[in-house]
């Protein structure tokens, strides 16, 4: 792993509520992408006024640690939109927001502005059988699947649909013959999400389910219900599906995980080292059944 110092070169307003911020700089210049279309980074931003001054971490074997002595830098997980390896640049998209820490710094971002950002990572991953796909996601995960859409293999149907609050949320989607995107209104934090009855609706006992894969983004418990469906209803191999949790309706989340009874959390951290050799997506299941009952 490596921590990337990036600088901003320039900002694009995408929509009225996405923002694209290019990075550049020397320290970016090995920035090495996967090549997968999903392939996300963790972001360090600055920790405090300065918006050239961020404590970047340092490698510390497959994760990181803050130097001693130093301030740990606020980290978000964010997707990936363009690497340009030939003028040194990388492109994440933001969703601009008035809450947290990404929102703001990306709203008020200037060239000269700094961020770290870690080696990247990619989850979509098509079985080679795939004769059909699905992707569904909010605007959070619309970098992502706009990126896919572009590198779609030939003789892969595949049908797109991404949740928006508002019809100036689109953005031009560059996309193959045999890829149709559909666009609808809701969730993303104004209203309940449909990200669950959308995937209802399109994969069923209809299509080949041996021959198609599935991948969904978004909000983290509306995609609770879409990881049942798929794997114990639909009964998928892990393999041919995909859930991506992006971020979380439950206002303070963190918190309210770490403020739970210690034999609550230790019964949690059990339900992952007890797993043993069980499937992760079935483990995932029970600690997300679990969190549901929690109220998180």
């Amino acid at each position: 792993m490596k921590i990337h110092r990036g600088i901003v070169c320039r900002t694009i307003p995408l929509t009225p509520v996405l923002r694209r911020v290019t990075l550049g700089g020397a320290g970016v210049t090995d920035f090495l992408s996967t090549g997968i279309g999903d392939e996300y980074v963790r972001v360090f931003f600055p920790h405090g006024d300065d918006p050239t001054d961020v404590s970047l971490p340092v490698p510390d074997g497959d994760w990181w640690a803050s130097p001693e002595g130093a301030p740990t830098a606020p980290m978000r997980t964010y997707t990936i939109s363009g690497v340009r390896p030939d003028v040194g640049e990388v492109d994440i998209d933001f969703v601009l927001h008035s809450a947290g820490i990404a929102g703001p710094w990306a709203a008020a971002a200037e060239p000269g502005h700094v961020i770290g950002l870690n080696s990247p990572t990619g989850l979509y991953a098509p079985p080679p059988q795939t004769s059909w796909q699905v992707l569904v996601t909010d605007l959070t995960g619309l970098p992502a699947v706009a990126r896919i859409a572009t590198r779609v293999a030939e003789g892969i149907r595949t049908r797109i649909v991404v949740e928006i609050t508002d019809e100036s949320d689109r953005i031009a989607i560059a996309s193959g013959e045999g890829v149709e995107i559909t666009w609808v209104l809701g969730g993303n934090g104004t209203g309940p999400s449909t990200l669950g009855r959308i995937v209802r609706s399109i994969v069923d006992e209809r299509l080949p389910l041996d021959e198609g894969y599935v991948w969904v983004a978004g909000e983290t418990v509306a995609l609770r219900d879409v990881r049942k469906y798929l794997r114990k209803e639909l009964g998928l191999p892990a393999a041919q599906f995909k859930v991506v949790c992006y971020w979380s309706p439950i206002e303070n989340w963190d918190s309210k995980y770490a403020a739970l009874p210690p034999e609550v959390q230790r019964e949690l951290d059990a339900i992952w080292s007890d797993a043993r050799d069980d499937e992760p997506e079935d483990t995932q299941l029970r600690f997300e059944s679990r969190l549901d009952q929690l109220g998180l």
